[in-house]
């Protein structure tokens, strides 16, 4: 005996696992942070005064500023900042405020979230730690100032990656859940007595002339 079996019908939409259509699905292409870096960074900084200093009144930084470029598989940060040291010299009778600037450059691996991929120029670093003295001393030979300066920096990557979506007819909509609202008005003249009910009017009973009051 013979059995014929029914196919499905073909609806001419490609589906994959999960009952998603292809014919559906559109890939954008758009630009991400695709890698990162971060390091933090301790410089000690030597600095050569006028006079020789015999104490070490402050220490602050300033003016720093930075910018950062690729380099291979690094992000190279070039940056500069001011040091400002006031100290007292001619044993403690004087003092005074020695201010050099100091410029650095910092060499920040990357690390790539879904492997290595082809990437631009385009380089973005943000601070965490502005430039800091966390150590600043009378170097042993006496003349010089030894300065320790911390800093904190992370550096992004943005580079072009395709996201899918999936589209829907322009006339899709979602439900919407409300109800219907009705309004109401009233008015201190005679036709404010007349009310409706499901689209019947219903008459004063002073309008009929059988019921009318003797």
């Amino acid at each position: 005996m013979f059995t014929q079996w029914a196919l499905p019908a073909y609806d001419g939409v490609k589906r994959v696992e999960g009952g998603i259509a292809l014919k559906r699905l559109r890939q954008i292409v758009t630009k991400a942070v695709v890698a990162k870096g971060k390091k933090r960074t301790e410089d000690r900084v030597t600095l050569c005064p006028t006079n020789k200093p015999t104490s070490i009144l402050g220490c602050w930084v300033i003016n720093h500023t930075c910018s950062a470029k690729k380099v291979g598989k690094f992000v190279e940060v070039s940056g500069k900042f001011d040091v400002n040291v006031w100290y007292a010299y001619s044993n403690h009778s004087k003092t005074a405020v020695f201010s050099e600037t100091v410029h650095y450059k910092d060499k920040v691996k990357l690390h790539f979230r879904d492997g290595e991929v082809s990437v631009g120029d385009d380089v973005r670093v943000r601070v965490i730690q502005e430039p800091n003295c966390m150590e600043a001393v009378i170097s042993p030979c006496g003349t010089k100032f030894e300065i320790v300066v911390e800093r904190e920096i992370v550096v992004e990557v943005m580079g072009e990656m395709t996201i899918c979506i999936s589209v829907h007819p322009l006339d899709f909509e979602e439900e919407w859940s409300f109800n219907d609202e009705s309004s109401s008005s009233s008015s201190s003249s005679s036709s404010s007595s007349s009310s409706s009910s499901e689209g019947r009017y219903v008459l004063e009973s002073s309008s009929f002339p059988d019921e009318r009051p003797r």
